[in-house]
C-alpha cells in the first residue's frame, strides 16, 4: 500500500463518522424515535334469541246454588314476546281426572266434579286447546304485552254437590 493510500485509508474513517453524524441530524442531534403502529380489528356481535313470557289471571264464576243454565267468565292470559317472534298460545285440559280440552272438569267434593269449556271467542264457538295449528291462539310478538282474553263456560248439568269446584289448567306458549 502507498503512503498516499494509507493516508486516504486513514482519512476515510473521520469522513465516515462525520457522514454518519451528518445523518443523524443537524448539529449532531439525535433524530426524534419514529412512530411505530399496528392495526388490529374487534368484532363486536350480539345473537337476540326469540323469547316469550306468560302470565295469566284467574278465571272464578259467580257462587250459585244450581247450575240450571250456563254461566259465563273471562280470564286474561298476557304475553310479551322478542319483536316480530311468531307464538302460539295453548291450554291443556287441565288436572280434572278424565277431563280433555273440549270437556275440561273442576273437582270438588270427594267423586263430584262440574264440567266446563275454555274459548277463543266471546261466542264460545272456538275452543282453546293446545294443539298448534288447529285449537291454540298465533301472534306475533311486538316486544310490549300482548293481552288475550279466554272466555270459560259452565254449560248446565245436573246439580253436583254442594262445595269448591277448582281447576289448574297450564298455558303453554309455543314459539
Amino acid at each position: 500500500m502507498s503512503q498516499r493510500s494509507a493516508r486516504c485509508a486513514k482519512n476515510a474513517r473521520p469522513f465516515v463518522g462525520v457522514a454518519a453524524a451528518f445523518l443523524a441530524g443537524p448539529m449532531g442531534l439525535p433524530m426524534p424515535a419514529r412512530a411505530a403502529r399496528v392495526d388490529a380489528v374487534m368484532p363486536v356481535s350480539i345473537t337476540l334469541l326469540a323469547g316469550c313470557s306468560i302470565n295469566a289471571t284467574s278465571v272464578a264464576f259467580p257462587a250459585l246454588s244450581r247450575l240450571s243454565a250456563a254461566r259465563t267468565a273471562t280470564g286474561i292470559l298476557r304475553t310479551t314476546c322478542t319483536d316480530t317472534t311468531p307464538f302460539n298460545i295453548g291450554l291443556d285440559q287441565g288436572s280434572g281426572a278424565g277431563a280433555s280440552t273440549t270437556v275440561r272438569l273442576m273437582s270438588g267434593p270427594p267423586s263430584a266434579f262440574i264440567a266446563y269449556g275454555l274459548f277463543q271467542n266471546s261466542a264460545l264457538s272456538a275452543n282453546f286447546g293446545n294443539t298448534v295449528g288447529s285449537d291454540t291462539v298465533p301472534g306475533t310478538g311486538l316486544d310490549t304485552s300482548q293481552a288475550i282474553t279466554v272466555y270459560a263456560e259452565v254449560p248446565s248439568q245436573a246439580a253436583p254437590k254442594p262445595g269448591a269446584y277448582a281447576d289448574v289448567v297450564n298455558v303453554v306458549v309455543t314459539f
